[in-house]
């Protein structure tokens, strides 16, 4: 496959100009608001080679593969926002190029042009990308995903099966969501190729590399936390689910505005928070508050039905919203991101909507079907957890990608008609 240099300098502009002007408006808060546990991780890590909140105690209340991108970032260049924004624009302009190695591969080299550069300057990401958000990576790893398994589509190989599912997994790590990617992958592989044993032997070495990506960190929780397991926290998944979660949603909070259970023992988080304070070091069982919650979550879907199904149609609803959710708590309200927010997101969100139906029934199925299995995973997770523009916002390329597409074939049709 050969890129165009013209096209390639127009994406790489597209990727990078406006990251570069956020990252420089945003210096000097890049590192000092609105970041994740992940980081946190990363700098206990740095100064005491211990993955967790606090030196000494191990914890996996959170998915590792953020804060082991970092890791490295901090022990080379220091906590540094200029190190952390370059390097993160720098991932972005790999996930833009993939974007656009898609769209050549599956549709043609405009629409893989016009699909980068639609995909790149989201404006979600545009900002996200240079802070401290896992969704630079969750993004790459889509791309990287969606490519790898077309590739492995058109020319079925248990190595190309095998780099499929490690990446797949890699992903998990990062979004513990994707559990299931490995099957869906595996049935759309299926679908090009024919029920066979090629097919099966593709699906079962994508699902293989898969499982051996993510046991190394879950048989570390066992020995170092006590559960086997890729996250401890199941408290985010109870919080999307209770009795509670939809009036909250519903005027504008987030599931972390759901109270605590009366008595419940301090989170990881808690701990933490006590632990900068005061230097008080409060025992936590993560594995035991893992189960409880997950317990409370199941015992909710099977005593409430009717009101998981409620919460369930607010999560796809929030999910596929054009406007950015979690109003109440969010960066920047009040400043210019409200007015991004409430502008330039909808706008950009209800084109690519529009562009991405007409793609559905204009472009080649091969990419239509996997384009539409992977939203529509997304959004069946959502109604599972909760919805939100953060877990959507990685693979909206696919819409991009769709409504350039459509607007390719669109542009083709109008030439052959005037020559």
């Amino acid at each position: 496959m050969s890129f165009r240099r013209s096209h390639l300098l127009i994406v790489a502009a597209a990727a990078v100009l406006p990251r570069l002007a956020v990252l420089l408006l945003e210096r000097g808060t890049l590192l000092d608001e609105y970041t994740e546990k992940s980081d946190d991780f990363a700098r206990t890590f740095v100064e005491s080679g211990t993955y967790g909140f606090i030196p000494g105690e191990p914890s996996a209340w959170t998915q590792p593969l953020y804060g082991f991108f970092l890791i490295p970032i901090y022990e080379v260049f220091g906590r540094a926002w200029l190190a952390v924004g370059l390097i993160q624009i720098a991932v972005a302009l790999a996930t833009a190029v993939l974007v656009y190695a898609i769209g050549q591969r599956a549709i043609s080299p405009i629409a893989g042009l016009l699909g980068a550069v639609a995909a790149t300057l989201h404006p979600y990401l545009v900002w996200h990308d240079v802070h401290v958000n896992r969704e630079i990576l969750d993004t790459f790893l889509a791309a990287s995903i969606v490519l790898l398994t077309l590739k492995l589509a058109g020319r079925p190989s248990v190595l190309l099966a095998l780099g499929t599912g490690a990446v797949t997994g890699v992903a998990i790590l990062g979004n513990s969501r994707l559990i299931a990617l490995p099957l869906v992958l595996a049935v759309y592989v299926a679908w090009r190729v024919g029920w066979s044993r090629t097919a099966a032997l593709a699906g079962a070495a994508l699902a293989a590399a898969a499982i051996v990506a993510v046991v190394p960190w879950a048989a570390r929780n066992e020995m170092q936390v006590g559960c086997f397991a890729i996250t401890t926290d199941s408290k985010a998944l109870w919080k999307a689910n209770n009795a509670a979660t939809y009036d909250i949603l519903d005027e504008g909070g987030w599931i972390d505005d759901v109270p605590n259970i009366p008595g419940s023992p301090p989170t990881p988080e808690m701990a933490f928070g006590s632990f900068v304070q005061n230097g008080d070091r409060i025992s936590v069982d993560e594995c035991a508050q893992m189960r409880f919650y997950q317990e409370l979550v199941l015992d909710f879907w099977r005593e409430q039905p009717a009101e998981k199904g409620r919460l369930s149609v607010q999560a796809a609803g929030m999910l596929l919203s054009p406007r950015g959710t979690q109003a109440r708590g969010r960066p920047g309200a009040g400043t210019w991101l409200d007015t991004a927010r409430d502008w330039a997101l909808p706008l950009y969100m209800v084109v690519l909507y529009a562009g991405s139906l007409l793609g559905v029934a204009l472009l080649p199925r091969r990419f239509v079907v996997l384009a539409v299995a992977l939203l529509s995973y997304q959004l069946v997770a959502a109604m599972i957890f909760a919805g939100a523009t953060r877990y959507r916002a990685p693979w909206d390329f696919l819409f991009a990608l769709l409504a350039a597409g459509a607007a390719a074939q669109l542009i083709s049709r109008r030439r052959r008609r005037e020559d």
